[in-house]
């Protein structure tokens, strides 16, 4: 189509952003106002007033649109450098390492930890094993499976040997 775009969105709520009539701020052209929006297995399309050519539309390529700040922040949503050097820290203190990155992976976004070892591991950003981000103290509890961070609590050896029929002190099965 004339003048259309295809987005790399990173909202949770790009229905509600780009709607006809929009104007969202950009890193370098100011203000483009949104004339269509379309949704389809592929992703966004959308389309600018002020690039109704497809030469105009290329022009733009690499443009990034920016959130308005005067929209209500979304819920539990942080920008990946108020996270970038936070702490974390298991449920009971126990240092984990430090955000290092954030990685906008296909199902959900992962943090890049830099571990106390130096070993650096992927932390889903999921509310399960991520419970609780504070920005303002510096961290971030996690509470991961075990095995998952170098930290990560395992099961005391007699659930080992319960569990997956290890062998006892005598050697014998």
């Amino acid at each position: 189509m004339r003048g259309e775009v295809r987005l790399d969105v990173r909202t949770d709520s790009p229905a509600s952003r780009f709607v006809p009539g929009a104007r969202l701020a950009t890193d370098s052209s100011g203000h483009l106002t949104l004339a269509s929006a379309r949704h389809d297995r592929s992703g966004w399309f959308v389309r600018f007033a002020e690039a109704p050519t497809r030469e105009d539309a290329e022009a733009l390529r690499g443009t990034l649109l920016l959130a308005d700040d005067a929209a209500p922040p979304e819920p539990d949503a942080w920008y990946p450098d108020e996270l970038r050097g936070l702490a974390l820290q298991l449920p009971d203190g126990t240092p984990a390492g430090q955000v290092t990155g954030v990685i906008h992976g296909p199902a959900q976004d992962l943090l890049e930890i830099r571990q106390p070892s130096g070993a650096v591991a992927l932390l889903p950003f999921v509310q399960a094993i991520v419970p609780e981000v504070d920005v303002l103290a510096g961290r971030i509890v996690t509470t991961p499976p075990p095995g998952l961070l170098e930290v990560a609590p395992i099961p005391p050896e007699e659930e080992l040997d319960e569990e997956e029929g290890a062998l006892d002190g005598e050697g014998e099965a």
